[in-house]
């Protein structure tokens, strides 16, 4: 009897200990899996946390190895998250009544989004437990609860979001750590602070960019850097609104020179850079054509600038550099500083020929890369009214181009196919492969292939191309279809690019030099004849601007080259303000629309 009552005790004990655990609710993701953060309290056993968080004790050690001899109050431990096997479906009709929907654009933080809407970064984790939010993505949805819109203020953001990052460094081990982005930091800075490459910090990353970079983002970084993290205290995420002096550039008289700049990274360490070098060779060329067609002399001096913000200091404080108009360069945002200080100094205009980054704020800068958040703009119309839009899928997928089209389509409805090449000599009735059952209706069909893979995209567009000429040779009307292309096929060396005309493919490019056009093909012989070899991308862009921002000075500068429109080449650049910002930056990109006759035309 005294065994069963002791036994019952300690039953009892036992179900009292695990009923005493309180169930955390901060949960974050690590590595792509989701687990509790629990703050282990006096008395707590594994016992009593592996029946709260129903997981086994084992594994809860298996994923916290410092508590193999055992917990430790005050510490923190990290509990996988079981998932509900069948969870209750929210009605559509309550979702609607609750939350708004918010689609995360390019670069896009939880940070930014939880003070766009004061919003408690809190609310919008437990509201969207499917998302990551260290690593949102374009095209995600995100849920915004009504009644807590304008309840949070910056400083309550800031600290909920600091909170997460630390309960995330309590658990995420030895080999990374996690580090919340401040104003004025780069993929440059970031990298040299903890002692990794550019290319270390962006793969640790999941394949981040230099130009998606955002303060308030929350980075991985180095395990062995987190001291250096705690210590630092973090800076105010949101920047000061510092005054953007205004300049109102002095356009040269005819008889004045024009001393211009060309700062390129020609050599890095102690490898020449082929690519700048092709960019110079463009430059040259175009200063050629600047004398010829407006008479204009320019007084160029090229500067290696091998990639060292430190260098350009020293050029841009050189006495030979005082007399400079008009500065081309440099390619990298961490040398752009120093340069766009002495443009706003003196009045010269910076351009920056080949990177789009939004964090520089000057009126002294002008992008020639077109904004990434207009990418889409000039095929709005292909996914319009009346428009039916099938994704095609294959074996892999481009995510990256999968996500830019989530973007585009927004809440637009559209259909899925999964493509599958089968031989023809093994196909069967409504095989995977065949295409046809996609233009048997009288739609106006938009059809996006997501495949990444050269061969898969190579055979769906045979497959298109087979199927609408088999449907019209049985007597039906020509179906209505246009491909809305990747731009990054151009880069396949063996695509059949007469599928791009039997389909109708328009692109989206930042870039369109095609080489049977008159004016490209009467450079590409001078190129050819000047330095003996065809021309690269490179040596376009460096063309362009010189053919572009040469003549300017003495006319268009003072306007800011704003409501002109330039097409050195085939590519047509317009300047205008970035929204919330005094950078001057062209908004254009090229859309390029094959046709059935062969022919291609550019808006």
């Amino acid at each position: 009897m005294k065994r069963l009552c002791c036994a019952a005790a300690l039953l009892i004990a036992g179900s009292l200990s695990a009923l005493a655990v309180e169930k955390s609710q901060t949960i974050v993701y690590i590595n792509g899996a989701k687990y509790y953060i629990h703050t282990v309290q006096p008395g707590e056993t594994l016992y009593s946390l592996s029946k709260v968080y129903q997981v086994g004790e084992q594994v809860i050690v298996e994923n916290n190895p410092s508590i193999a001899d055992g917990l430790k109050a005050a510490g923190n431990i990290k509990i996988p998250v079981v998932a509900d096997v069948s969870p209750q479906p929210v009605p559509e009709k309550k979702l609607r009544k609750t939350f708004d929907r918010h689609v995360v654009s390019q670069g896009e933080t939880l940070y930014a989004i939880s003070r766009r809407y004061e919003v408690p970064v809190q609310t919008l984790i437990a509201d969207n437990p499917e998302l990551d939010p260290t690593q949102l993505h374009p095209g995600d949805r995100l849920l915004i609860r009504r009644r807590e819109i304008g309840t949070e203020d910056a400083a309550g953001t800031q600290a909920q979001w600091e909170e997460y990052r630390d309960k995330l460094n309590s658990v995420s081990g030895d080999s990374v750590a996690y580090h919340i982005v401040n104003p004025g930091e780069t993929f440059y800075s970031l990298s040299h602070r903890f002692g990794i490459t550019e290319e270390e910090l962006g793969r640790l990353n999941g394949g981040l960019r230099a130009a998606d970079l955002k303060a308030g983002a929350m980075i991985r970084i180095p395990g062995e850097a987190r001291t250096e993290v705690a210590e630092q205290p973090a800076a105010e995420i949101q920047p000061p609104q510092e005054q953007v002096p205004q300049l109102d550039f002095r356009a040269l008289s005819a008889s004045e020179p024009l001393k211009a700049a060309l700062l390129l990274p020609l050599t890095t360490g102690n490898e020449p850079n082929a690519n700048f070098v092709e960019f110079y060779q463009g430059f040259l060329l175009g200063l050629d054509s600047v004398k010829t067609r407006y008479g204009r002399s320019v007084d160029l001096t090229l500067y290696n600038t091998g990639r060292s913000a430190e260098r350009v200091r020293e050029i841009v404080g050189s006495d030979a550099f005082v007399d400079t108009r008009l500065i081309v360069g440099p390619v990298y945002e961490e040398e752009l500083y120093p340069a766009i200080r002495f443009g706003e100094e003196y009045g010269v205009p910076v351009v920056s020929p080949l990177a789009h980054d939004t964090r520089l704020n000057s009126d002294a800068l002008f992008r020639m890369a077109p904004d990434p958040t207009r990418k889409y703009a000039k095929v709005a119309d292909l996914i319009g009214s009346g428009k039916r839009v099938t994704l095609i899928y294959a074996e892999s997928t481009d995510h990256e181009f999968e996500r830019e089209i989530f973007s585009l389509l927004g809440s637009r409805e559209y259909e899925r196919y999964n493509y599958k090449y089968v031989h023809p000599s093994a196909r069967l009735a409504n095989s995977p492969a065949d295409l046809s059952p996609l233009l048997e209706n009288d739609d106006d069909n938009v059809f996006v292939i997501m495949a990444d893979n050269e061969v898969d995209v190579d055979r769906i567009l045979a497959a298109l191309a087979s199927a609408d000429t088999n449907l019209t040779a049985r007597g039906r009307t020509a179906p209505r279809y246009t491909v809305l292309g990747n731009a990054r096929w151009n880069r396949y060396n063996n695509l059949d690019r007469t599928m791009f005309f039997k389909n109708r493919v328009v692109f989206v490019s930042t870039y369109h030099a095609k080489r049977d056009a008159e004016v490209v093909t009467a450079f590409d012989s001078a190129y050819l004849q000047a330095f003996g070899s065809l021309p690269s991308l490179y040596s376009y862009r460096g063309y362009d601007a010189a053919m572009i921002f040469c003549p300017a000075m003495y006319n268009d500068i003072e306007y800011d080259l704003e409501d002109r429109r330039y097409t050195p080449l085939q590519t047509t650049y317009l300047f205008d303000r970035e929204e919330g910002s005094e950078t001057h930056a062209n908004r254009n990109w090229m859309r390029v629309n094959y046709h059935p006759d062969f022919t291609i035309t550019i808006e």
